[in-house]
């Protein structure tokens, strides 16, 4: 077998909107954007540990880890947990944690695509996302493999978004955001739901587009919540830079004039 090994990309939110709130979940409208240049690597190295086992550097525990998760998921599809006990997972970072980047949701969406490649379960896209959604609301956009996409629901519609590949830059203070935080402070002070126009508006504009028009309080609803739990964020909001997520990421796209 040849050597087992994919790149598994950063992504940035061009823009962050809450539209609803569905439970304990927020619905959001997004426009999630692959970041070529940032990747960490996931592979599958041959090993006699003969039980699931995911090597590299880690905020969290194995229990809470995104490609655990993924994995215990999968178990049940016939061959998973066999192939698991000869290959152990060996991931690489780059992609800051805790950052607004998606790198856990990535890793998770590239360890889906790389099981249902390497255990030949022929899961489609749209099946791979249905396991996804479970796993967190960012890992489908990952496993639809999209350059550029408008995102909504609680993460579980992902459409491609057509669009010229953008050049993304990013800097990740070292401020370690807390998302759960974030959106508490956004529910009790800041909560405004967008309205179905504003939402339908910016779904179909360019993500350069965008960028040329709103600062960056008006493309993300988490930063404002983000800074008054984080002020220090607000000294690395340069202009023409962008917040991701709920941060602490910050991103500037080259191609915007």
């Amino acid at each position: 077998m040849n050597e087992m090994i994919e790149k598994s990309y950063a992504k940035v939110n061009i823009f962050l909107k809450i539209s609803n709130k569905r439970d304990s979940y927020h619905e959001l409208v997004s426009r999630f954007v692959r970041v070529h240049s940032l990747y960490d690597t996931v592979s599958f190295i041959k090993s006699s540990r003969k039980a699931f086992d995911i090597i590299g550097t880690f905020g969290c525990k194995l229990e809470t880890n995104t490609v655990y998760k993924a994995y215990k998921l999968l178990e049940k599809y016939d061959g998973v947990e066999e192939f698991f006990k000869n290959y152990s997972v060996k991931i690489e970072k780059c992609i800051p944690e805790f950052a607004g980047l998606g790198g856990g949701s990535s890793n998770a969406a590239t360890f889906l695509i790389m099981t249902n490649k390497y255990c030949n379960l022929n899961l489609s896209k749209n099946e791979l996302c249905d396991i996804a959604v479970k796993i967190g609301a960012d890992v489908p956009f990952f496993v639809y493999e999209y350059d550029s996409a408008n995102v909504t629901g609680i993460g579980e519609i992902v459409e491609k978004f057509e669009e010229e590949i953008l050049d993304i830059k990013t800097i990740t203070p070292k401020i370690k955001c807390n998302t759960g935080e974030i959106f508490k402070v956004f529910r009790e002070s800041f909560y405004k739901q967008i309205s179905k126009e504003e939402a339908n508006r910016l779904l179909k504009m360019k993500s350069t587009e965008i960028l040329n028009n709103f600062d960056i309080k008006e493309a993300n609803d988490l930063y404002e919540p983000a800074i008054s739990v984080y002020p220090e964020l607000e000294e690395f909001a340069q202009n023409n830079w962008y917040f991701s997520g709920s941060g602490s990421s910050f991103f500037k796209v080259n191609n915007v004039k």
